[in-house]
């Protein structure tokens, strides 16, 4: 499987807060959803990636190509949308073709016409105009425009209304069709995350808890409650975040370790939102 995406052994150290020894692969024609909680390590990874702050050491690989030597021909080829829009509030979206297009030698005109229609977004309206959700739009065809094989988003969600957020990820399910173009993925609201990635990396306070396929991440992790009556002190321990109350306990626990509790106990499937939480909390 070739991977569009290699980070291997990242450390970044700002004394208060490290990006520790992180790795993990994306590979090509996926989508991954990268997930943390905010201050966990997300974006400041992303700027790893995209070389705007320098790595203390490790290695980043992204179309098999070094992110620092060959910085120039990777960002011909990737896309990056973040959770505020940085053009210019006066630009209309022909100044946006005008200032972006000499950037980029494979920039296509008649592919942003189409998305800027795709979209409805009139060339003559004002970045200042735009709502959120039509600036997340219109950063998506510019990235399009360039035909762009990696997007780089981060949080891009962030802020939008439910049905904007659909139709955002409706856009993303539609860029990868071809399998030849690959989307990682940056949110905190995970319910987007569930519904279209297909690979997860979880980043907690600078390491990574884990990265693999989505589906192997929701099935290993079930939640668990019962009374006080249905656990010892060394079952406490196998529990992630575990919350005791007055009639007896709930948290996280790897699925396999379920089974030697009491039948009495309710094993139910666990959601990203809750694991990250649970972990959240084992970790605090």
């Amino acid at each position: 499987m070739n991977n569009v995406l290699e980070i291997n052994n990242i450390t970044k150290d700002y004394k208060k807060f490290k990006i520790d020894n992180i790795s993990f692969n994306l590979p090509k024609g996926y989508i991954m959803g990268f997930i943390g909680a905010n201050g966990a390590g997300k974006t400041t990874t992303i700027k790893l990636i995209l070389n705007m702050i320098k790595r203390d050491s490790g290695e980043i690989k992204v179309f098999g190509l070094d992110n620092i030597r060959e910085e120039e021909r990777i960002k011909e080829q990737i896309g990056v949308v973040f959770d505020e829009c940085y053009y210019l509030e006066d630009w209309t979206l022909n100044d946006v073709e005008k200032a972006v297009s000499m950037f980029y030698k494979n920039w296509n005109s008649s592919i942003y016409e189409k998305y800027l229609k795709e979209f409805n977004l009139a060339r003559d309206k004002k970045v200042k105009d735009l709502s959120r959700g039509m600036r997340m739009k219109l950063m998506i065809a510019v990235a399009f425009s360039h035909e762009a094989k990696l997007l780089i988003l981060d949080e891009p969600t962030s802020g939008l209304d439910p049905v904007a957020r659909d139709e955002f990820l409706d856009i993303l399910r539609d860029y990868i069709e071809d399998e030849e173009k690959s989307v990682i993925f940056s949110s905190h609201i995970t319910s987007d995350i569930e519904k279209i990635a297909d690979y997860i990396t979880y980043i907690n306070n600078g390491k990574i808890i884990f990265t693999g396929e989505k589906d192997e991440f929701l099935e290993k992790y079930c939640i668990i409650k019962g009374g006080k009556e249905d656990i010892t002190e060394s079952q406490k321990k196998e529990i992630i975040g575990l919350r005791m109350h007055s009639t007896g306990f709930e948290g996280l626990i790897e699925l396999k370790k379920a089974v030697g509790f009491s039948s009495k106990v309710i094993i139910e499937k666990a959601s990203l939102d809750e694991i990250m939480i649970y972990m959240n909390k084992e970790a605090m």
